[in-house]
């Protein structure tokens, strides 16, 4: 088989990225591992071009949309990057502005893969706080994405739930975590020795629901448990959630810089909060349970397809139903629960995820020799 050259492209990646950064980071890495070339392409305050052992990235200059991100406004000049490139395929990480590269990549014989980090219709309904019209509108987004896309990769079983009836082929790739990293050696907490230590790990921005961990924090509070909830991350809901948190035991430490400093503060906590309903996939999940820490998380979304009996616990997303899941795993604290934490964490490396994707590029490259001749 000839050398796949992979292009990956992203928006909304910036220094305090979460999820999609470390994904995208891992699968290139994985990708130059096995011989791929691989360019990353991403939004930055000015144009840049770095050669590095993971490959080339190169920045595009585009304007902030947030205090944390930026956006490509511009995508003809990411073709024009691509086509200098001359990619076997190309994986998109975005539906907004570079979704085009899909049609670009069809006229040019180029096999192309739409990675899908969100699910747009619960999180546009999040966002409006209403799903009126939200199904009709990302029903037609989908069904194009479907057209446009030689293959679309969901990581989740709720992930794939929004591309049903548009004709899209799919291909489940569940992320993994790294286990090396996030591991139990970064330290344990001190069980029965003062309050109960609880986490929250992720950007504090309403589409993570956030405001949930603090809720069900505000509904311990009320019970009488005895318990602290650190949450680490920054983002525009911070204020907001200090106010809601009231005198209930909730320390905001912003931004913990670097992933070793990330895994002792899941490493110590007796549980970690990943609450969101509407998340596709969940690594914050397997960065806690790789490091021996159980999880408790909603009743619904991708996160809760990693967590089972064995190492967590979930409840309906409102404060009394995840105060009612923690209340259910502190009960449950043991070395044997950590242990089955960690089990359930190994069972998603990374070498999997990469492997399946590479299986994917190897189609994309396949369909684009075939394209080729026609």
């Amino acid at each position: 088989m000839a050398q796949l050259r992979i292009a990956q492209l992203a928006n909304f990646v910036g220094p305090t990225s979460g999820g999609m950064k470390v994904a995208i980071e891992h699968l290139g890495r994985g990708y130059v591992a096995s011989g791929a070339e691989r360019i990353l392409v991403i939004p930055g305050a000015h144009d840049s071009v770095h050669q590095t052992e993971d490959g080339t990235i190169v920045q595009v200059k585009a304007p902030k949309v947030s205090s944390t991100y930026r956006m490509i406004m511009q995508p003809g000049r990411v073709l024009r990057v691509l086509e200098r490139f001359n990619p076997t395929s190309v994986e998109c990480s975005d539906k907004w502005t570079l979704s085009g590269v899909g049609r670009w990549a069809t006229r040019h014989s180029i096999g192309s893969v739409l990675f899908s980090h969100e699910r747009l219709d619960d999180m546009l309904a999040d966002w409006l706080r209403s799903a009126t019209g939200v199904e009709a509108l990302v029903g037609a987004m989908n069904r194009r994405f479907a057209r446009s896309f030689d293959l679309v990769v969901v990581t989740s079983d709720y992930s794939a739930g929004e591309f049903a009836h548009t004709g899209a082929r799919l291909r489940k790739v569940p992320l993994g975590v790294d286990l090396e990293t996030f591991h139990p050696d970064k330290g344990a907490p001190d069980v029965g020795r003062g309050p109960a230590q609880l986490c929250y790990v992720g950007r504090m921005s309403h589409e993570k629901h956030p405001d949930l961990a603090v809720a069900a924090a505000v509904e311990l509070h009320r019970r009488g448990i005895d318990f602290q909830l650190n949450m680490y991350g920054t983002g525009p809901d911070v204020a907001a959630m200090q106010r809601q948190a009231g005198d209930a035991p909730v320390i905001f430490h912003g931004f913990v810089a670097g992933r070793d400093e990330v895994a002792r503060r899941f490493a110590r906590s007796d549980v970690s909060l990943s609450v969101c309903p509407t998340e596709t996939f969940g690594l914050a999940v397997l960065e806690a349970l790789a490091c021996g820490t159980p999880v408790v998380t909603a009743s619904r979304g991708g996160a809760r397809e990693l967590v089972d009996e064995s190492c967590g616990e979930w409840g309906s997303p409102s404060a009394p139903g995840i105060a009612d899941a923690i209340e259910r795993l502190l009960a449950r604290r043991s070395p044997q629960l950590r242990q089955a934490a960690r089990k359930r964490a190994e069972g998603f490396g990374w070498r999997a995820s990469v492997a399946r994707m590479l299986d994917v590029h190897a189609e994309l490259a396949e369909l684009s020799k075939e394209a080729g001749k026609r």
